[in-house]
């Protein structure tokens, strides 16, 4: 199987719960992982590199416009298992209060989960996937599971972004 570069971005804001980042839920109608919490993202257009492929995502999914996000860290690119693609994060401040423009094809909703409540919610659990068990993180906020390459990318994430 050839690896398929993409990107995602992390949007980060800070308000009155401290930092929260964004996630998305995607839609039940996708062909992979439909219905699972991600960030928004997606595979490199030819030519592009991958900073603008998580900007060019996460406008498209959520509207979010590239020209708000500040990039302030890329974390380590990995690959994943199943899809064999080859992640590359950014973390992107952006202003709180935004409203989200969803792309309902891709997009079922955005949710905004602060970092301290993603720290409280995380185990790690072994998870039966299409008859598979998986050892993996897992972050559950207000009953939503984070799991699989997203969690991945959250642990990352709250290592760079500690406490306080």
């Amino acid at each position: 199987m050839a690896v398929v570069e993409a990107a995602v971005l992390i949007p980060v804001y800070t308000d009155e719960r401290g930092p929260v980042a964004v996630f998305t839920e995607r839609s039940a109608d996708l062909r992979k992982h439909a219905g699972e919490i991600s960030f928004p993202g997606g595979r490199r257009e030819p030519g592009e590199d991958l900073v603008t492929t998580a900007l060019r995502e996460a406008e498209e999914e959520i509207g979010l416009p590239g020209h708000l996000v500040e990039i302030v860290e890329a974390l380590p690119p990995f690959g994943t298992f199943v899809s064999g693609f080859r992640i590359s994060p950014y973390i992107g401040r952006i202003p709180a209060g935004l409203t989200w423009t969803i792309h309902a094809g891709e997009v079922a909703r955005v949710l905004e989960f602060p970092l301290a409540e993603l720290r409280r919610g995380h185990r790690s659990e072994r998870l039966l996937r299409k008859g598979v068990p998986i050892r993996t993180d897992t972050y559950t906020v207000d009953g939503e599971l984070v799991w699989g390459a997203t969690a991945r990318i959250t642990r990352e994430l709250l290592e760079r972004m500690p406490p306080g």
